[in-house]
């Protein structure tokens, strides 16, 4: 049965829902990089999403209770701080990607039959993809800090 939308409240595992769709969508957005530049910056940066995505699932498997708090607490927090760390850079990187793809936006988008979409249509598509990139980091973003927040208070309670 669903949840009428305004009873509906933020799970507190949504961060590692956000860091997965994050991890997708910047492995789609570097596939329309050009070979050229693919070589020098897609794999560094698709390993940035991926440390978001592994240290969000690393700081969600360490619950904070019963023998040892502080130290659970530590580590999750820690894992958390490295997750939002590596978004930052992500984000920085994404919008390098971004900057040299709309430098010929038309070369990252082919039609079904493999020509170029026109140039006004593929700047559409890569800012639509950018747009909805910025979201999720954006929300990763707000839920990485709340998470923190939240240990913050569990250690001193």
């Amino acid at each position: 049965m669903s949840v009428l939308a305004q009873k509906r409240t933020v799970s507190s595992a949504e961060f590692v829902n956000t860091a997965n769709q994050i991890y997708v969508e910047t492995l789609a957005f570097l596939t329309r990089l050009s070979a050229r530049y693919s070589r020098l910056v897609a794999e560094p940066t698709a390993m940035l999403a991926g440390e978001v995505k592994d240290r969000a699932e690393k700081a969600n498997s360490i619950f904070p209770s019963g023998a040892q708090l502080e130290l659970r607490v530590k580590l999750r927090t820690e894992h958390l701080l490295e997750a939002r760390a590596s978004l930052m850079a992500l984000d920085s990187r994404l919008t390098d990607c971004y900057l040299v793809m709309m430098q010929n936006p038309e070369g990252c988008f082919t039609t079904s039959k493999g020509k170029s979409v026109g140039p006004k249509e593929a700047v559409e598509k890569l800012d639509a993809m950018a747009q909805s990139l910025g979201a999720l980091i954006d929300r990763e973003n707000d839920l990485l800090k709340g998470q923190i927040e939240s240990m913050g208070k569990k250690l001193k309670s």
